[in-house]
């Protein structure tokens, strides 16, 4: 999933946070960084190319914001990843209560199943 090798970048995810607060211009976005314009712009190609922002254009501006495309993609991946891990939760949750009632019986209730 190319999504992930893109967000592995820290100033990558940093813009992607910063846009979950609100559009923003490529200068403001740019005010947050130690780092060159050219560079930023590069960053935020990589985001585009991922389906993650998406940019329009007004007037001489050009304003980002998220996109839900890149965003859904990493939802449906984690839904598989939780749907797994509930799965194998849910199966322990049921081997604790049956070892903690088992451990509740009386030692003669205990002899008659062995």
């Amino acid at each position: 999933m190319q999504t992930f090798s893109v967000l592995a970048d820290p100033t990558r995810r940093r813009i992607v946070e910063l846009l979950a607060t609100g559009d923003m211009g490529a200068g403001d976005i740019h005010g947050h960084f130690r780092i060159t314009g050219p560079a930023v712009s590069q960053h935020l190609k990589v985001l585009r190319d991922a389906h993650l922002v998406r940019v329009k254009v007004d007037a001489q501006r050009r304003v980002y914001s998220l996109d839900p495309r890149g965003l859904d993609e990493l939802e449906e991946w984690l839904l598989g990843i939780r749907k797994f891990w509930n799965q194998r939760l849910d199966a322990l949750e049921r081997a604790l209560v049956a070892d903690k009632a088992a451990d509740k019986k009386t030692p003669t209730e205990k002899k008659r199943k062995s």
